[in-house]
C-alpha cells in the first residue's frame, strides 16, 4: 500500500498559528477600551467583568446580540470594510439604550472562509472605536476560520453586548401617553438595515461612486442620551432598526397608544431620496424598510420637548419634534 501523506490542520485550510498572531495584534484595540470594571485580558476561556459599585441600588443586566446584515456584501463589493466593526457595536449598544442601559462590555465574532488579517484588523479596529464611542469595553470575541462554509472573500459579523442600568430608572415605555410628542435624532444615514433592497435597487457602479455616503457607520447615541435621562422626563425610547417607524415604534408603546409622524418635519437625507427613486418605492415601504433619517426616537411630554432637544444639540445630535402619541394603535404618516 501506498503511504499516506501526513496531514495537518493547515493543510485542511485552517491556520492556528495565523489566528494565534491576528488575536495577539488586536489585543491593544482591547486594552484601549478597558473600563475599571473588567477583569483580566483577552485570550482567555472566559471574560470577567464586575458589576459597578457606584450609582446603582438594583442594577439590572441589559444585554443584546446583532450582526450588520448583508451591509457586508455592499461593503465587499465597493472594498470599504472598515466602518463595519462600528456598526457592529452600534446595533448592539442603541438597542439596550432603549431601556436606559449604559453599556459594559461587548464582543465579537468574527466567521471567515481563510483568515485575511489587514482586513480584519481594520474591522476589529472599527470596533474598538464603536466601543470607545459607547463607553464600553471590548473585553473578548471569536475569530473562527471555517473553509467549505464561507468562500474565498466571504465572512460575517456578530456582537453581543452587555448593560447595566438600575431597576427604578429602566425605560419600558409603560409611562408613555397620548399627548406625549416624539423626538428624533438624526440618522447617518442607512445604517445597518435595508441593505438587501439597496442592492436590488441601486446598481453596482452607483455603489462604487457614493460608497462613502451609502455605507456611513451607524450613529452610536449612548452618551448623548444617558447624559439626557438624567435630567429629563424621557417615557419610551427607539432604536429605528429593520421594520423602520411601522413595526419598531409600537414596540415601545403601551396598548392603547399609537403614533402619527409629521412628515417633511426633518431633512431626508439624500441616499434615501436615491433608493426610492431608483426602485419606485412607496412611501409606506420606504418607511418600513429604512430608518429615512432618524436613527433613534424619544418620547417624552410636550412641556419639557424644548429642553430636550436643546440638551441633545448641546450634546452634538440633530433632533426635531417629529410626530405625537395618540390614542389608539399602530403608526400613521401625516
Amino acid at each position: 500500500m501506498a503511504k499516506l501523506k501526513s496531514m495537518t490542520y493547515k493543510k485542511s485550510g485552517v491556520d492556528i498559528d495565523k489566528a494565534d498572531r491576528f488575536v495577539e495584534s488586536i489585543k491593544p484595540y482591547a486594552r484601549m477600551t478597558r473600563r475599571p470594571e473588567v477583569l483580566g485580558s483577552i485570550g482567555g476561556f472566559g471574560a470577567l467583568c464586575r458589576l459597578p459599585k457606584k450609582g446603582y441600588k438594583d442594577p439590572i443586566l441589559v444585554s443584546s446580540t446583532d450582526g450588520v446584515g448583508t451591509k457586508l456584501k455592499v461593503a465587499k463589493i465597493t472594498g470599504r470594510v472598515e466602518g463595519l466593526g462600528v456598526d457592529l457595536v452600534a446595533m448592539n449598544v442603541n438597542d439596550i439604550l432603549t431601556l436606559g442601559a449604559e453599556p459594559l462590555f461587548f464582543l465579537d465574532y468574527f466567521a471567515i472562509g481563510k483568515l485575511d488579517p489587514e482586513m480584519m484588523r481594520s474591522v476589529i479596529h472599527g470596533v474598538a472605536k464603536g466601543c470607545l464611542d459607547a463607553g464600553c469595553a471590548l473585553i473578548g470575541g471569536e475569530t473562527a476560520e471555517m473553509p467549505g462554509v464561507y468562500l474565498k472573500g466571504d465572512f460575517d459579523l456578530a456582537g453581543f453586548c452587555v448593560g447595566v442600568v438600575d431597576r427604578e430608572k429602566v425605560i419600558d415605555g409603560s409611562l408613555a401617553r397620548a399627548g406625549n410628542v416624539i423626538v428624533g435624532l438624526a440618522s447617518s444615514g442607512i445604517h445597518s438595515n435595508g441593505f438587501s433592497f439597496v442592492r436590488k435597487v441601486l446598481r453596482t457602479d452607483f455603489l462604487k461612486a457614493h460608497a462613502e455616503e451609502i455605507l456611513k457607520p451607524t450613529r452610536i447615541y449612548v452618551k448623548p442620551v444617558l447624559s439626557l435621562i438624567k435630567k429629563e422626563p424621557v417615557y419610551s425610547m427607539v432604536h429605528v432598526t429593520g421594520g423602520g417607524f411601522f413595526d419598531n415604534i409600537p414596540r415601545v408603546l403601551p396598548a392603547g397608544c399609537g403614533a402619527k409622524i409629521q412628515l417633511g418635519s426633518w431633512p431626508v437625507p439624500r441616499v434615501f431620496k436615491w433608493i426610492e427613486q431608483s426602485g419606485n418605492v412607496a412611501t409606506r415601504q420606504m418607511y418600513r424598510t429604512f430608518n429615512m433619517g432618524i436613527g433613534f426616537m424619544l418620547v417624552t411630554s410636550k412641556e419639557r420637548s424644548l429642553k430636550v432637544i436643546s440638551h441633545l444639540k448641546k450634546m452634538g445630535e440633530h433632533a426635531w419634534v417629529i410626530g405625537e402619541i395618540v390614542k389608539g394603535n399602530g403608526v400613521t404618516l401625516q
